[in-house]
């Protein structure tokens, strides 16, 4: 059977969406802000340590954002069926296993946070979508500015990379 086509979603189907996908992404940024220390002490670049402390500013901002969010459309956040990050962070990035070579941590690190921030371009990028849907333009411009965060810590850890390996 083939899924409905958006514009037969009703409002109240497309907020339930919202705020579903806006639960993920928030405590997963929650979960972000609470480990990100730990990521920092065990980074052996010194330019990764200031980059992973700038995510970790935006990090902060970002969930400030989504708070602001939460009031604007009246919901909580919500928990409940939120691991998806929180799995990543605790699976992918394997730093309770020392690694013989500080790049293979470093790299590590670079990489999933990329791939969190990949996750996070998209979400919001979906999540803008459903906003301007639902007629929500202040929601959707907090969203804007997650997801132009999001592009430029992508550009940082990118940038890093190349840094890190001597890239021109």
């Amino acid at each position: 059977m083939a899924p409905k086509s958006s514009h037969y979603l009703d409002t109240e189907v497309l907020k339930h969406v919202f705020v579903h996908n806006l639960n993920r992404i928030y405590f997963g940024k929650c979960y972000l802000n609470q480990h990100l220390g730990h990521l920092i002490s065990v980074a052996s670049f010194e330019s990764l340590q200031m980059a992973i402390q700038e995510f970790w500013d935006d990090i902060k901002r970002q969930i400030e954002r989504m708070e602001a969010i939460y009031e604007l459309i009246h919901e909580k956040p919500s928990d409940k069926n939120c691991n998806p990050i929180k799995s990543i962070v605790k699976d992918n990035f394997c730093l309770d296993e020392a690694q013989e070579l500080p790049i293979l941590t470093d790299m590590d690190l670079m990489s999933y946070l990329q791939l969190l921030e990949h996750i996070n371009i998209s979400a919001c990028s979906m999540l803008k979508m459903i906003a301007k849907k639902l007629k929500m333009e202040e929601v959707s411009q907090l969203l804007t500015e997650c997801f132009d965060e999001s592009i430029d810590n992508d550009h940082l850890f990118m940038l890093i990379s190349k840094e890190y390996i001597a890239i021109d």
